[in-house]
């Protein structure tokens, strides 16, 4: 049985707290751009820091994003006093990530009593242009603080 999803205020206001204490976000220079019941966008702007040897964004950085992303997409169907965890994550990198910036869109596919399941989905922005670049699953764990 899914329990009944917080009021959306509160959840995007734990996810927003909770994203600025993530280190590796600010390490990064990611920003959070949505959250909504189920779902997190996260972008990403491509910079020599966040490239590889050909000039795309790293798959680590879009890794890194679309990890996130999915971590904030299950927290919003977590009650208060719960956090997540990743416990299996997989990205498929379809293109290399150019353009100007990365987003990384998660959404909720089934939250349960202790895990969630997410897709996980990567857009590569480029002069308003969007491009599929990267798509996966990840299952998350409940932990209560």
């Amino acid at each position: 049985m899914e329990r009944a999803a917080e009021p959306a205020d509160s959840a995007v206001a734990r996810v927003r707290e909770s994203f600025a204490r993530q280190g590796l976000m600010l390490h990064l220079g990611a920003e959070l751009i949505a959250v909504t019941d189920g779902s997190v966008t996260i972008a990403l702007r491509a910079r020599p820091e966040v490239s590889q040897q050909h000039g795309f964004v790293h798959g680590g950085a879009t890794s890194a994003i679309a990890d996130s992303a999915g971590g904030y997409a299950a927290l919003t169907r977590m009650p208060s006093g719960s956090e997540v965890l990743t416990v299996d994550f997989t990205l498929n990198l379809l293109a290399p990530a150019s353009g100007q910036s990365v987003e990384a869109v998660a959404s909720v596919v089934r939250s349960g009593r202790a895990l969630t399941v997410c897709r996980l989905d990567a857009w590569s922005i480029d002069g308003g242009q969007r491009r599929h670049i990267a798509t996966g699953q990840q299952t998350l764990i409940r932990v209560d603080r």
